[in-house]
């Protein structure tokens, strides 16, 4: 009996415990179901997630564009190859979608990927024998950023498995072009908000990061829902929402002018091996920077071992040399103490016992008694320093520097910009300053300065971005206008600031006579400044350890651009002097750059060469048209077999040398043999053509990739490499003596050495 109570008594309670089991768990169903959530989820969007694929649509990148359009950098397609290994991705076994041979795959994309096959093959074999194995694989840096080319020559081998994702990558078609300006982007990866490792491309340097936001844009998303295998289901419930693209960024940079720098600049790297080059070319009315360029250089496409990462013209404050003494005469003329044909005594100059003498170009010898005006043409140090001291006086002049700016920076829209400084506390230091040794600037903060000069006392800001449009419906969302900051000085003094650059120039005295051009007018100070040494102690010594410059402008009467450019530390031969590289960068650049413009000709003294006017050549017979141009001198390149010209890079009615090479395009182009062609005229080819430019190097093109004689279409990709003149050039420069004409010796050979 006591074993059976006590039966029943276990009986009972284990009764109650499934009972109780079975209550709770009921009630739980029953919670579930009448309110679809467990632990505060509601399993209805839990299970749409589960089965909804959602996938980013990626904005597109802004364009950054020159002023007439002309492409700088956008977002070029790649690929990204992968393979598929679950078997159960393949509905038909005798259609597989996953890879079915190891080996024979990895042997037909190793020598597209460039890569070892045992690299493929390892791949793929990790991603089957992992726990669990995987469903799918890639194959690294190997396997990203492929060309369209590429991903063809895949897709042509139909190996199952394998497929594509398109990537964006950052292209920039005209290599180190203006690439401290433009700068560069690359793709980076970050955590999204739900953990997952995400990419886009970011600004790292240069308009790439100063118009990182503008550019970037908003990416968009799909989302679907799906079954196991991510196919769609037939009811996928798909949400839609477009990407917003970036904004293009337009620049004041004129791709021709910018060209015409970077090929002068490449010769003089070649040349004269100098440390370090900037160079800046202006709008003298707007403040536009219409080419811009600083030495070393890198490729923004491929940014490694770069030497220099700062945008010299604007990051780099140097000791200005004589150039300065536009501004000190500037400041004696506009305060009215200056009288040009008032004479002194050159040479040396000492104002007290105490203070260390001012001493001339020619190691203090002078030039005997000369005048103020003189004084100037021969860039004497004697003359700037009377001024600042007895006639100006020195906190005078200190206002005029602060008048100027060339205590502040000038607000360019580029990031890096620093300024330099005024050393004016002790008499010594108020004297060099009049004449560029001590204090520093930056070139662009002289470029600011120099507007005053050459607009008629309205210095204007400078400025690199043009307008900021939405591509998608042009809209120009935000433009940039000149600006005019200050008129530190009169018209009248700046005409005769003018005179007076123009005088060095031209004058039988002038220190820049050698900058020359042949069409038109030019006046500028030159500048040798020398370089503070490493350790704190004094100045580099010898004849190369300065940096040469040159700040002008043209036509000195009405100047329509401003340039200034410096060398440092060129490689010298024993007959050479350093206003050599520079003179060459300024004269073709300045020279070729009012051509294109269309900036009539003004120069005196210079032998004329009578201009040609060019006939109606659209819709004329090629061979014929051809012919009658060569005759009159004309360097013709026809582009294709047509019957017709339909586009040329002259205008009917427009009057030009007969050096210009002139490109007639027919109906029927094809591409013609440019090897020797500079980047300049290729350039102006693709831009008639609508091609696809993609360079490589600088000076003269050695490679086209696409045969002469192969037919041409709007889009057509075009890629060159360039090499800087060496024995090819030779035979280049015959057809090209109007941009390589070296300069005109002299007799004088007076560079401004300081202190």
């Amino acid at each position: 009996m006591r074993k059976n109570k006590t039966t029943h008594m276990m009986a009972g309670i284990l009764i109650i415990f499934f009972v109780a089991i079975f209550i709770v768990l009921t009630g739980r169903f029953i919670y579930i179901q009448a309110t679809g959530e467990v632990n505060n989820i509601s399993l209805e969007e839990w299970a749409k997630q589960k089965r909804t694929s959602s996938y980013t649509l990626p904005a597109e990148r802004g364009k950054i564009l020159d002023k007439n359009g002309m492409i700088l950098a956008y977002d070029r397609p790649t690929y990204r190859v992968f393979a598929i290994l679950d078997d159960a991705y393949s509905e038909d076994p005798e259609k597989p979608r996953h890879v079915v041979d190891v080996d024979k795959t990895a042997e037909a994309l190793a020598p597209i990927l460039d890569v070892e096959a045992s690299d493929i093959r390892n791949s793929l074999q990790a991603g089957l024998d992992a726990d669990p194995p995987r469903f799918q694989v890639e194959f690294g840096n190997a396997g990203r950023q492929l060309s369209q080319k590429q991903k063809e020559e895949i897709e042509e081998l139909k190996l199952p498995g394998i497929y594509f994702d398109e990537e964006a990558m950052r292209f920039y078609p005209n290599g180190v072009f203006a690439s401290h300006i433009i700068g560069f982007a690359r793709e980076t990866e970050f955590e999204d908000e739900n953990g997952e490792i995400k990419s886009e491309i970011s600004g790292v340097t240069g308009m790439e990061k100063q118009m990182d936001d503008l550019l970037r844009g908003k990416n968009g998303y799909i989302s679907y829902q799906r079954d196991l295998y991510n196919s769609k289901l037939l009811n996928p419930n798909e949400v839609i929402k477009e990407p917003e693209d970036g904004n293009d960024v337009y620049l004041t940079l004129d791709q021709k002018i910018q060209t015409l720098l970077d090929e002068a600049m490449s010769t003089v790297e070649s040349s004269y091996s100098p440390e370090r080059m900037t160079a800046v070319v202006m709008h003298a009315k707007t403040g536009e920077v219409l080419a811009m360029s600083s030495r070393p250089s890198y490729n923004p496409n491929n940014p490694e071992d770069v030497q220099n990462w700062y945008n010299d013209v604007i990051s780099t404050p140097i000791e200005p040399g004589s150039t300065v003494k536009m501004f000190t005469w500037a400041a004696a003329i506009e305060e009215g103490v200056y009288n040009g044909d008032e004479t002194y005594l050159s040479g040396t100059y000492n104002v007290n016992e105490k203070i260390i003498p001012i001493r001339d170009v020619n190691e203090g010898k002078g030039w005997g008694t000369i005048t103020f005006d003189e004084g100037f043409e021969r860039s004497s140090n004697v003359a700037a320093s009377k001024l600042v001291w007895e006639k100006l006086g020195t906190e005078k002049f200190l206002d005029y520097l602060h008048a100027f700016d060339m205590d502040k920076t000038t607000e360019i829209d580029l990031p890096g910009e620093i300024t330099g400084e005024i050393l004016y506390n002790w008499p010594r230091e108020k004297l060099t300053t009049s004449f560029g040794q001590g204090s520093t600037v930056t070139p662009i903060q002289m470029m600011k300065a120099a507007t005053a000069i050459a607009n008629d006392g309205k210095m204007v800001k400078p400025y690199v971005i043009n307008k900021i449009v939405d591509p998608s419906t042009s809209e120009v969302i935000d433009q940039n206008e000149p600006e005019v900051v200050s008129e530190p000085i009169s018209p009248e003094t700046a005409e005769q600031v003018r005179g007076l650059l123009q005088r060095v120039v031209e004058g039988k005295n002038g220190t820049g006579r050698q900058f020359r051009l042949e069409d038109y007018s030019i006046g500028g100070k030159t500048g040798t400044a020398q370089i503070p040494s490493a350790d704190g102690g004094g100045y580099l010594r010898g004849r190369e350890n300065m940096i040469f410059s040159f700040l002008g402008m043209a036509p000195i009467e009405d100047p329509e651009l401003v340039m200034f450019v410096s060398v440092q530390q060129p490689k010298l031969e024993a007959d050479e002097h350093g206003s050599q590289p520079v003179s060459f960068i300024v004269k073709s650049v300045m020279e070729n750059s009012l051509h294109y413009l269309n900036i009539d000709p003004d120069g005196e003294d210079i032998e004329e060469i009578e201009r040609v006017e060019i006939p109606e050549l659209t819709g004329k017979n090629p061979e014929k048209i051809a012919a009658q141009l060569e005759e009159k001198g004309f360097n013709v390149t026809t582009v294709g077999s047509g019957k017709q010209v339909v586009q040329a890079n002259v205008t009917a009615g427009e009057k030009i040398l007969p050096t210009k090479h002139i490109i007639l395009v027919t109906d029927e182009p094809a591409m013609p043999d440019i090897m020797g062609w500079s980047q300049r005229q290729v350039v102006e080819l693709a831009d008639m053509l609508d091609l696809q430019l993609e360079s490589f190097g600088n000076g003269y093109v050695v490679m086209q990739s696409v045969e002469p004689g192969t037919s041409l279409r709007e889009g057509s990709y075009l890629g060159i490499e360039l090499l800087p003149p060496g024995e090819e050039r030779e035979e280049v420069q015959e057809d090209e003596s109007a941009d390589d004409e070296q300069a005109e010796e002299t007799d004088v050979e007076q560079e401004e050495t300081n202190e």
